[in-house]
């Protein structure tokens, strides 16, 4: 996360919200026991915004818009501007947590200032308080929340002090000041010569004239071949029900347990992964029935992480695939989703994000935009799953009890992601009321269907192993927790 200039992918992102269907902010509503020491909490995320230098920067965009956007300190950069508590009123139900985060959710960042805000929530019934995580996907993607998530959760409520940071290592991160106009421009030319003026050329009379596209020839470079991809993927998404869009948002959540659901998917022959999709495509076909349009198929995409020792704060690409719907046993749309997600995958290798992520930043936004919504109009539904801890976490003092991911839309009908958390995964929905006019019929028809997937899973008959290998499980994770630290 020091990294002072915007990688292509996150640069796609900042210029693609000049489409407000595209915006990228996501957040996650952590459930905790009880409220948190303020003071605590803001001591830990000043320390946090320290090893994490984005925390502490705002966006600089290139000259003209030229290249990729810079990092640079916020001078005024305020701990209590970002951290924030407020209280819900009586009687502090999850449908007021839920409505007040879409409200949040959907408030533009204030582009002046760096892209996050944690905001404690209290009021909640049985005394307890929520944590509002909200981030701009510039700053860092949903797994790499998780592992900023290391630097302010504790594996106890009242951990020992933390060691000081090496001020060597304070110094080194925090040195993105502005640049003057000369090292500015220096940095927009220096990105926009890194493609070749042929291959912009390629890029242009494709952009002009899509007719051309049948011409090219073998010798085409990846980068336009892919963009070439994107450009045929034309049909649009299959749903009869979902056609409208909005900015008006609706979030529902589940939860169904994760041996259960890890237990179901090695017992058909997949992993957790083909279990979540395949619920989500059982739900979606079911919704479609329910209301009087059934469907054979629908088209997804998956956030398929490509993080590695050396990547980035943004290491992801995006799969899309035709999922069944029709009316089917659960089983038998297991096995289907299988081989699908499968090829999926191998396809999200050489998957179009990348290519208009390259040349966004020699392309005008106009049409950049243009082509992002085209390719959302082609998918009806979007998935993301984020591994997160099998142990106890607390969070200046309170223990977090659930965790529901909040998505980004990008013009989709929904988002549906999943967060693994100690026995559980739990599930956001995030909606666009305008395309989906029954959320609930949605929400219950995906816990209907986590409960069909759980049946599959095999009886623990042996409890006492069962716990062995969970407590030995629980304790291989309390190690990595404590290295990560």
């Amino acid at each position: 996360m020091s990294d002072k200039r915007m990688s292509d992918t996150e640069s796609l992102m900042w210029r693609l919200e000049k489409d407000p269907y595209l915006a990228s902010t996501f957040a996650n509503i952590t459930i905790l026991d009880r409220p948190p020491n303020m003071d605590a909490l803001y001591a830990r995320m000043e320390r946090t915004s320290i090893l994490f230098p984005r925390l502490r920067r705002r966006v600089l965009p290139a000259p003209g818009n030229l290249g990729n956007p810079t990092w640079v300190d916020d001078p005024s950069f305020d701990i209590r501007y970002h951290v924030r508590n407020i209280s819900l009123p009586e009687p502090g139900d999850m449908r007021q947590l839920l409505d007040l985060t879409t409200l949040l959710v959907a408030d533009p960042f204030d582009r002046s200032r760096p892209l996050w805000h944690f905001i404690i929530v209290d009021g909640l019934r049985g005394g307890r308080s929520a944590l509002v995580q909200k981030l701009h996907h510039t700053v860092t993607d949903g797994q790499g929340g998780v592992e900023l998530s290391l630097q302010y959760l504790d594996l106890q409520r009242d951990p020992p002090p933390l060691p000081p940071i090496d001020p060597d290592l304070v110094n080194s991160a925090h040195t993105a000041t502005e640049p003057d106009a000369t090292e500015a421009l220096r940095g927009a030319m220096t990105d926009s010569l890194r493609l070749p003026i042929a291959l912009l050329r390629q890029v242009r009379d494709v952009l002009s004239d899509p007719s051309l596209i049948g011409t090219i020839g073998t010798s085409t470079s990846t980068t336009v071949k892919s963009l070439i991809a994107q450009l045929n993927e034309v049909d649009a998404s299959r749903s009869p029900l979902w056609t409208s869009r909005s900015l008006r948002r609706r979030l529902e959540t589940t939860r169904v347990s994760y041996y259960d659901m890890r237990g179901a998917a090695k017992a058909l022959g997949g992993t957790l992964n083909t279990s979540f999709i395949t619920a989500v495509s059982h739900a979606a076909g079911k919704y479609h029935r329910e209301l009087g349009a059934p469907v054979e198929s629908l088209r997804a995409s998956m956030a398929i992480s490509t993080r590695n020792e050396s990547s980035g704060s943004n290491a992801f690409t995006l799969a899309r695939m035709l999922v069944p719907t029709a009316d089917m046993p659960i089983e038998e749309r297991f096995s289907a989703i299988n081989e699908i997600l499968t090829a999926a995958r191998t396809g999200a290798e050489s998957a179009g994000l990348e290519a208009l992520a390259t040349i966004s930043a020699v392309v005008p936004t106009s049409i950049v935009t243009r082509l992002a919504r085209s390719q959302a109009e082609t998918v009806d539904f979007a998935t993301s799953n984020v591994r997160s801890a099998g142990v106890p976490l607390f969070m200046a003092g309170s223990q977090l009890l659930e965790n529901y991911p909040v998505g980004p839309l990008g013009g989709v009908a929904f988002n549906v992601t999943l967060m693994s958390y100690l026995g559980s995964l739990d599930c956001g929905i995030n909606i666009d009321e305008a395309a989906v006019e029954s959320p609930s019929l949605l929400r219950d028809s995906l816990s209907q269907a986590f409960t069909e997937l759980s049946a599959f899973a095999p009886a623990r008959e042996n409890s006492s192993s069962a716990s062995k290998a969970e407590e030995g499980a629980t304790k291989r994770q309390r190690r990595w927790w404590r290295r990560s630290q």
